[in-house]
């Protein structure tokens, strides 16, 4: 609940299973329950997901997939946090993700900057900032391109920050695009709508190194379902709650426009 709070929500519905047509619903359904509470932002009234009983009545909608924005009503102009996807093209796989992860790693380091991982639930990582230190989503988003150009100019061979499909075979893309207001990104410990209920799930540095080392493993090892993930929540704690309180703050940087494709 904590990752859920005051963030504009968007319902990913699947209404006839996971193997059925599915939809996405950015504006609150108006025929909601009267307690749910709602939230306007760019001309959308947004459902949010503040309490036990509204999550319970998005999953009533089927809404397996949790989806949510950067920031909160507190300051829609200011994210909490960036995130860095990283998407395997054709023919890489988890493995190849890792590297990149590792990569990434190492260079925010080098500015004193902490990363937070969690698999996607699907095929990829993602990889999390977390800021609470008022930077715009236009510096964000800046650092978040700078970031990943840079990692492809180092390892060119590995890496695209390029959108187009045609760039993106045998690489794993770093798609820094998620950061801008009006998107969300499917938030920590949700279900995915796959044949098998995986679960977008926290790791620590550590397995992510021990699953690198483990060529042919990886996916078997970062890959958890609910009950795996109820236990790692058991023995960790919440892996995830430093994005909601760790304050960074971005390296000084000549801020470029850069056109968003929505």
């Amino acid at each position: 609940m904590p990752h859920l709070k005051d963030r504009p929500f968007t319902l990913k519905r699947y209404p006839n299973g996971v193997l059925g047509q599915r939809f996405y619903e950015k504006q609150c359904p108006h025929h909601r329950e009267k307690w749910v509470r709602t939230a306007w932002f760019g001309g959308t009234n947004y459902c949010l997901l503040n309490d036990l009983p509204t999550l319970i009545w998005a999953a009533n909608l089927a809404s397996i997939e949790l989806h949510t924005t950067l920031a909160t009503i507190v300051d829609m102009n200011s994210p909490n946090m960036l995130v860095l996807d990283l998407d395997p093209g054709d023919g890489v796989g988890i493995d190849a993700c890792l590297e990149v992860a590792i990569l990434a790693r190492a260079s925010l380091s080098r500015m004193r900057l902490e990363a937070l991982a969690k698999t996607s639930g699907q095929k990829g990582l993602h990889l999390y900032l977390p800021l609470n230190s008022g930077v715009s989503f236009e510096t964000g988003r800046e650092f978040a391109r700078k970031l990943a150009e840079d990692l492809e100019l180092t390892r060119p061979d590995l890496i695209t920050s390029k959108m187009p499909k045609k760039y993106r075979a045998g690489k794993v893309y770093i798609d820094w695009h998620q950061n801008v207001d009006f998107k969300t990104t499917v938030t920590v410990y949700s279900l995915r709508a796959n044949n098998r209920p995986t679960v977008s799930t926290p790791v620590t540095w550590a397995e992510i190194e021990h699953a690198h080392r483990s060529p042919g493993r990886a996916r078997e090892l970062l890959t958890f379902e609910t009950p795996d993930v109820i236990r790692r929540i058991g023995k960790y704690g919440d892996l995830f709650s430093p994005v909601l309180t760790l304050v960074q703050k971005l390296p000084e940087m000549t801020v470029r426009k850069t056109r968003v494709a929505a």
